[in-house]
């Protein structure tokens, strides 16, 4: 199967899931997502052994944090464009960083993920579903 279809296909039960359940509710939620998306390089660096690959996947998982604590504690629209921007990351990775802990299937996937992820908060945030910033 597509990695993008899966992707996207995931992203868009997550999303939905979330909205059902009520955990999008929380506005930690989606600053989570972008964490957890942000992380998973890093993960793969430990699982491929590659210190090298580790530091430079740490560093790129620093701006994504950043992005999140300006979201999670001014505006929600940054964490849409932190996740749209870790879907660019996801299409450029590859010829950044040689991490051999990463699937070969795996940028083209988390790309759909994040694009579609990004897609979805900016939805909500557009039809005013969910406040971008807290009241107050």
């Amino acid at each position: 199967m597509n990695a993008y279809f899966i992707g996207i296909a995931l992203a868009l039960f997550v999303w939905l899931f979330a909205r059902i359940v009520g955990l999008d509710r929380d506005r930690a939620f989606y600053p989570t997502v972008l964490v957890v998306v942000a992380s998973l390089y890093d993960l793969f660096a430990v699982m491929g052994g590659s210190t090298e690959a580790l530091v430079a996947e740490l560093a790129g998982t620093a701006v994504f944090v950043a992005f999140v604590v300006v979201g999670f504690r001014r505006n929600l629209w940054f964490i849409v464009a932190g996740l749209a921007g870790h879907g660019v990351f996801d299409l450029v990775h590859p010829g950044l960083v040689d991490n051999p802990g990463v699937p070969t299937w795996w940028p083209a996937f988390c790309l759909a993920y994040d694009v579609t992820a990004a897609a979805g908060l900016a939805w909500l945030l557009h039809r005013r579903l969910l406040p971008a910033s807290e009241p107050g």
